[in-house]
């Protein structure tokens, strides 16, 4: 496993274990950096507006459509840092 690698994994567990809620804005720059990592760029239909959720994460995902999977890697891990000090 490369570190970069070992570095997102370490950073995802720590996230999980957060003690303190980083806020929407930051929880979902981190959904996104996550689907961008590990899946690649956003696929179907934006949901509509009676799905507010949805449409959230849809949109904070599609804004970091065309960041490979290791920039996707390296800002999450720098962005975790970061929240855990």
């Amino acid at each position: 496993m490369s570190d970069l690698e070992t570095d997102f994994t370490g950073a995802v567990k720590a996230v999980a274990a957060l003690g303190v809620d980083p806020g929407n804005d930051v929880k979902l720059r981190l959904y996104a950096l996550y689907k961008q990592a590990t899946i690649g760029d956003v696929d179907g239909k934006r949901p509509g507006f009676t799905n507010p959720v949805g449409r959230a994460k849809h949109d904070a995902w599609a804004s970091v459509s065309g960041m490979s999977s290791a920039q996707a890697k390296q800002a999450y891990v720098d962005l975790a840092t970061g929240l855990i000090g």
